[in-house]
């Protein structure tokens, strides 16, 4: 058996927004592949009708799509030599596409007078149309040509500046975005009319439709936005808005569209901060008032990491007045559903990864990570039975490679009782002394599970035990479980140095002098925080880390509010709590070496954490490096460009090799 090689994940086909056609025959789904030579990811639009899926589109470039009717999708795409030209002039717009899904060239439908980030049906011929628009220009959709052009001349000359006056100022992935908000828009196709349904500072995070009317969740503000979220109907006949909830209790995460009702998954946070999992409710599409659906103690989304994924899917979809939604329990992403009356019922629990649902004809179709593969496609009915394997994008790629099988052990550190797997190294030995990397996962609230990492599967290839493990923070065992605000680097530390201890123990074959840790995100906090409290690892790896919250206070995107929120403290009243929870404080009794890596347009942890340790170490004498990446941000290692992806493997594992072999 052959070992895997750092940069075989160019071969992995990454699979998303899996969808139906509306009348079930088909399904269509987005493959998107490396593209090492020209640094980018290529994607194309793939269909199922009765056999094996078959590629549709051949230009890399349609990474999104929709049904305009049972045989026709929709994609946006720049294809012409004159809307290049114009994307170069920096002129706004989305040129929409339409190919038939049994043959044809895909031919330009209409265009879109913005930045489009999301196109839904409503009827034959009319669209909503979520856009990014610039409240400086607030018009911009009706412009003319030359106005549009006497735009980007003066952009042209702001090149050089940022002005800012609202908070959040930048996001990670989308850069700067002062004056910036999600609007909504009806589109008319067949009169080529557009018209905006919600004010310029309005800021829209989800919408939906249903019947004649548009459910929209978002806020407005001129200053700074806040973390709660309003809900509006918009009557597509009348053109009336109403406000369905308008206070500031509530972070609505999703709505989704009952026969009679509206359900919204939100929470107040009044219990577990922000980060509290939501409970379910109801709105009366007629009197609408507002009622408590059920208690739900675990999340409805997928937290399972995992490298070996791009672009985004569906996890909710109401069939036959039924919600059926993904969550996270213990280790794994299940497939749940939910009843009007509040009845949640499990319907898909195999250990694994669900990445994305879609329902029809009583069959459930989801992109999924099971028995150790990577991504494929699988059906099973609304039970949760005649589970099958329906696709075979990956079935080659590691089909002669050996791919360590993840070995649990679960661990008792203080009063809990902590999820952990190990991977043995190639060609194990026990006879023979390995080294180890410790690799601890981002969040905190987010969950390791038996699915494939490559970065984990290359370390254990290469020659190394690899294990990780679920402490408390962690997401998929309830509220409590996941809290663990007020205690960054407490009991969360101990957990992970007791299951280090509960892996040394059951594999004395690793050589303890010669363990090295590493982590990203909050994993990059706690190689920080983990290096100034024991200099039991010969080496660390911190990427795109948290050293001092009160700094993070001010220059994340989500700093503001996410640091007094995590840390039960604030930089006015408590700034010495903030201080006890930063890495940066213990740092002058770190003695071991660490490499940082960090993105110059991550903004959810920006290069001046990671440059604020590094200069702590050097200062002190200790071996540092610091490797950071241009263009890239807070997703490097999970959708960073294919050769920066690679660098930083081979950055991380050089470092490791350097003092461990």
């Amino acid at each position: 058996m052959k070992q895997l090689q750092l940069n075989d994940f160019f071969k992995y086909q990454f699979l998303s927004g899996i969808t139906y056609s509306p009348n079930g025959k088909a399904t269509a789904i987005t493959v998107s592949t490396c593209n090492a030579e020209d640094n980018c990811y290529n994607s194309n639009i793939w269909v199922k009708e009765h056999g094996d899926f078959r590629q549709l589109t051949t230009m890399d470039k349609e990474r999104s799509f929709i049904w305009k009717d049972d045989e026709t999708l929709l994609f946006p795409c720049v294809r012409s030599e004159s809307d290049k030209k114009r994307v170069t002039a920096k002129e706004e717009f989305t040129p929409i596409y339409e190919i038939n899904i049994h043959g044809g060239e895909a031919k330009k439908a209409f265009e879109l007078p913005f930045s489009a980030q999301k196109l839904q049906l409503i009827k034959e011929d009319l669209y909503l149309v979520t856009g990014s628009i610039d409240c400086t220009y607030p018009d911009y959709y009706l412009m003319n040509k030359e106005d549009k052009e006497a735009v980007a001349k003066a952009r042209e000359k702001e090149e050089d500046y940022e002005v800012l006056d609202e908070l959040p100022f930048w996001f990670n992935g989308g850069g700067f975005i002062n004056k910036t908000r999600t609007r909504l828009f009806l589109y008319n196709a067949k009169t080529n009319k557009c018209k905006a349904i919600t004010s310029p500072s309005f800021d829209v995070s989800q919408a939906i439709i249903d019947g004649d009317m548009i459910y929209y969740v978002g806020v407005s503000y001129t200053k700074k936005r806040e973390t709660y979220d309003h809900l509006y109907r918009y009557n597509i006949t009348t053109k009336e808005t109403t406000a369905l909830y308008d206070g500031n209790e509530y972070f609505i995460n999703h709505i989704e569209a009952f026969d009679d009702s509206i359900v919204l998954v939100a929470s107040k946070g009044d219990r577990y901060g922000i980060n509290e999992n939501a409970d379910f409710y109801l709105i009366d599409k007629h009197t609408l008032e507002m009622t408590f659906l059920c208690e739900n103690d675990d999340n409805t989304y997928s937290c399972v990491g995992s490298d070996c994924r791009y672009g985004s899917s569906s996890s909710m979809e109401v069939y036959n007045n039924v919600l059926y939604f993904v969550t996270t329990r213990r280790n794994a992403s299940h497939i749940y559903s939910i009843t009007k009356d509040g009845v949640i019922t499990p319907i898909l629990t195999k250990e694994g990864s669900v990445d994305g649902l879609t329902i029809t004809n009583d069959t459930i179709t989801c992109i999924g990570m099971y028995d150790n593969k990577l991504q494929e496609c699988y059906t099973c009915d609304l039970t949760g039975d005649s589970f099958t394997q329906i696709s075979n994008f990956n079935s080659d790629v590691l089909s002669d490679v050996y791919v360590a099988t993840p070995e649990k052990l679960t661990v008792t550190s203080g009063d809990l009782d902590i999820d952990g797997w190990i991977l043995r190294p190639y060609e194990y030995d026990p006879s023979k002394s390995y080294p180890a990397i410790l690799d601890i996962h981002g969040g905190p609230k987010t969950v390791y599970g038996e699915v494939i990492y490559h970065e984990m599967q290359y370390w254990a290839n290469h020659g190394y035990f690899v294990f990780f493990c679920n402490p408390k923070g962690s997401d998929g065992r309830g509220r409590e479980f996941a809290n663990i605000r007020g205690k960054y680097g407490t009991v969360d530390y101990q957990n992970i140095m007791d299951f280090t201890d509960a892996v040394l123990e059951k594999y004395p074959q690793i050589d303890q002098s010669r363990i090295g840790v590493t982590g990203g995100s909050y994993g990059g906090f706690m190689t920080n925080w983990i290096i100034g409290h024991t200099n039991r690892f010969a080496c660390a790896a911190s990427q795109r880390s948290i050293a001092n919250w009160i700094s993070f206070y001010g220059t994340s995107d989500i700093g503001y509010y996410f640091a007094e929120d995590q840390n039960a403290s604030n930089i006015y009243e408590t700034q010495e709590k903030l201080w006890w929870h930063s890495p940066l404080r213990y740092a002058n009794q770190v003695t071991t070496p660490t490499l940082f890596i960090h993105s110059n347009e991550d903004y959810r942890c920006p290069m001046s954490e990671g440059m604020q340790m590094y200069t702590a170490l050097m200062d002190k004498g200790v071996d540092a490096r610091l490797c950071y990446f241009k263009g890239e941000n807070h997703e490097l290692s999970r959708s960073g460009k294919p050769l920066h992806r690679e660098r930083r493997l081979k950055e991380i594992t050089k470092w490791m090799d350097k003092y461990l072999k």
